[in-house]
């Protein structure tokens, strides 16, 4: 028996615990299966996923910077990969390549299983517009927060995301800040940092810790390290704060889930990660 690989395509993709989750789902369930680290630069991404399925590998999770950028060599794209048109989860069917997109069901999950956040009519802030933002937007439209407020650094891309939700979801009042202090932290029940400013020991603070409140959950989809300056910050003024580690076990379950067709063993996914995280 030929054994099963899967992994993590990103750059860098080096802090990633998506092996330590997934091989401890493999061997929960006893499967013939595991998953590595797929570091590629830019110029190696084309190369990689043309030949893909004749490299032996059977799917792969998609991060930082690929997530939008792999769509074209995809063969198809599932209804909520279209709708977020980011793309996290990818199945090798024989030659052609399955697109999916897990990010937002697992940001979900967390936010309203784990942490017991209702969504529903809150006005939400969320810094940063790109593939995993994207998947949080849609899924907290689906769960029709009353306002969304975006910025990016690059305004195109927070202008493109906001039209788009304006497009699909008419329940939400969607919004581009043109500077962190016009996101209106202060009447937010919720900011998100889907920017991956702050995995490094030198990233500066995102927001002011003027701007933060007391009623405000603080979710940082950042896992590694456990505390950004963001969530510790938060910490400090007596704010609510997450990291991502319980969107990756979610979204990384339903990957599973699409790979192999079994049940995602969550206690076993969820117990190596709270040892690391």
């Amino acid at each position: 028996m030929t054994t099963k690989v899967y992994g993590v395509l990103g750059y860098p993709v080096k802090h990633s615990l998506s092996p330590l989750m997934q091989n401890a789902a493999f061997k929960a369930l006893n499967l013939d299966a595991q998953y590595i680290l797929f570091e590629k630069t830019p110029q190696e991404l084309a190369g990689f996923l043309l030949y893909l399925n004749k490299e032996g590998i059977s799917g792969i999770n998609v991060t930082v910077p690929y997530k939008e950028k792999v769509i074209p060599y995809l063969s198809s794209l599932s209804k909520e990969a279209q709708l977020i048109g980011a793309v996290n989860t990818i199945k090798v069917s024989g030659s052609k390549l399955e697109g999916f997109n897990t990010d937002g069901e697992g940001f979900i999950r967390h936010l309203t299983g784990d942490l017991r956040f209702d969504l529903r009519k809150k006005n939400i802030a969320m810094l940063g517009a790109g593939g995993a933002s994207r998947a949080v937007a849609v899924y907290s439209a689906i769960a029709k927060v009353r306002t969304l407020a975006i910025y990016d650094v690059d305004k195109e891309k927070s202008t493109a995301l906001i039209g788009q939700l304006k497009n699909n979801f008419k329940d939400t009042e969607f919004r581009i800040a043109d500077s962190l202090s016009n996101l209106n932290i202060q009447d937010c029940a919720l900011l998100i940092n889907a920017t991956p400013i702050g995995m490094k020991e030198s990233d500066p603070l995102l927001v002011e810790p003027g701007l933060l409140h007391k009623d405000l959950l603080v979710y940082d989809l950042i896992y590694n390290p456990a505390k950004t300056k963001l969530l510790q910050t938060a910490e400090e003024i007596g704010a609510k704060a997450s990291n991502g580690l319980g969107m990756l076990l979610h979204q990384g379950a339903r990957s599973f889930e699409i790979w192999t067709g079994k049940l995602a063993p969550m206690a076993a996914m969820r117990a190596v990660l709270q040892q690391k995280g």
